[in-house]
């Protein structure tokens, strides 16, 4: 695979599947059983999902921080599962997909381990680039990191820390002399590329091979899938690289970390980490980028309407926001990066008059900011390069209550830019009735990455 293959994960703005249907087939590297991994072609915002074709009822299990079954149950590999099936040994497939840049695949599988092949990810690279890689027309799912998480278990660590990039800084020190101290610094538009990554193979100290086979695991290693270290070095078999053990603790970490379901803008910085260590931040980081999600709002589908008015049925394709929240029931007038005008009908059925006053209702004040920032929500979401981008409520100046709003009532809501620079920008709003200014307010937004 090519530098640019790698360079490109980060540049393409865009999801990716595969072109056809291509197979590939094995034993497990745990449970030495056979099994055929067939990649199938998957719609956009599909993500990565495993379908167990020798199962009754062919369960689908997402491949995801959501469905990962615990470290206990599946020691020294990666597996998910949904309580009805159980996939084991994902984590080389999972990089090969990230490797290649590929967001949605359907992944057929007829048992419950995944081939283990040559104990790398270059097989699968192998057979994905066969299938051909096709774009499609969805945004690609990216999630910067905003503060640092840190985990250590024992003497392994791993932090993770804001970055305008993807880095995987990896330092490998096990009591070995072929194993002490390797670190390898991997960027996705830096010079050591995924293709120097792809083709390292698992391995394991001699004394864990017995250990780990006493146990039921590794029933279906061998010298040539598994890098047996003995104390003269390695046992049957040559390295691909000198420091071929590191590159691959980063393999396993990058299809590890794919299980979040998005790209990632960060630097990982880890310390003789493994599974286990790697899924309880791949789990936080899932927790903080649902955390940051459920703070802001986000366009419902990817389409332009050039305006000037825009009828409930496309304002509910910009905004996610449904009843009893959207504030806002027509756009009749829209001039992109510059102004839109909203209507919202007051009734006397609205869900806040139950309780708030009812006896005199009156809209809350804070329905009024929403409402208002619900329309520069429209104004800043609808152009092309916004869609998949989250737009987050930052700030509100200014703030003027001027009269009160109560049942019959109809809100002219109106927002015009008044600087939109990079990432933020900043909506004069207004609210009228009848012409008279009932409500105002500054309002600051921040678009980041979907």
């Amino acid at each position: 695979m090519a530098e640019q293959t790698v360079q490109a994960v980060a540049r393409v703005t865009h999801q990716c599947t595969i072109g056809r249907p291509v197979s590939v087939s094995g034993v497990g590297l745990h449970t030495g059983l056979a099994a055929t991994l067939t990649f199938q072609p998957a719609a956009a915002d599909t993500g990565v999902v495993f379908v167990r074709v020798d199962l009754p009822d062919r369960p689908r299990v997402r491949a995801h921080a959501s469905a990962l079954l615990a470290s206990a149950h599946a020691p020294r590999r990666t597996a998910v599962a949904n309580g009805r099936a159980e996939v084991h040994t994902i984590e080389h497939a999972m990089a090969a997909l990230w490797g290649l840049g590929i967001d949605n695949v359907q992944m057929d599988i007829t048992g419950e381990e995944l081939p283990g092949l040559d104990g790398s990810a270059q097989p699968f690279v192998t057979a994905l680039q066969s299938a051909g890689i096709v774009a499609q027309d969805s945004p690609r799912r990216v999630f910067a990191v905003k503060e640092p998480i840190w985990l250590d278990s024992d003497d392994a660590a791993i932090a993770v820390l804001p970055h305008t990039d993807f880095r995987v800084s990896y330092t490998l020190s096990y009591d070995h002399p072929l194993l002490k101290a390797q670190f390898v610094s991997f960027h996705a538009n830096g010079t050591e590329t995924f293709e120097h990554l792809a083709p390292a193979r698992t391995f394991c100290l001699e004394q864990e091979a017995e250990e780990l086979q006493k146990r039921g695991l590794g029933k279906g290693a061998t010298y040539d899938n598994t890098l047996v270290v003995g104390n003269g070095g390695v046992i049957r078999n040559r390295l691909r690289f000198e420091d071929e053990f590191v590159r691959h603790k980063i393999l396993d970490l990058l299809g590890d970390f794919y299980l979040l379901g998005e790209h990632l803008k960060a630097h990982v910085i880890a310390l003789k980490s493994g599974h286990a260590l790697n899924l309880r931040v791949v789990e936080k980081l899932y927790a903080a980028m649902e955390r940051a999600k459920s703070s802001a709002i986000r366009s419902a589908a990817p389409h332009v309407f050039p305006g000037p008015t825009l009828d409930i049925t496309m304002i509910q394709r910009i905004l996610p926001h449904r009843y009893p929240f959207l504030l806002v029931d027509r756009i009749v007038e829209l001039v992109e990066d510059r102004r839109a005008v909203g209507i919202k009908n007051v009734t006397a059925n609205e869900q806040f008059f139950q309780g708030h006053f009812p006896g005199r209702p009156v809209m809350p004040g804070v329905l009024l900011i929403e409402a208002m920032a619900q329309v520069g929500g429209v104004l800043i979401l609808n152009k092309q390069e916004n869609f998949g981008k989250y737009v987050y409520f930052m700030s509100a100046d200014k703030v003027k209550f001027r009269q009160a709003v109560v049942p019959g009532d109809q809100l002219v809501l109106t927002a015009e830019v008044e600087r939109f620079r990079g990432k933020t920008g900043f909506v004069q709003t207004t609210a009228t009735v009848e012409g008279k200014v009932v409500a105002e307010a500054q309002l600051g937004f921040a678009l980041v990455e979907g």
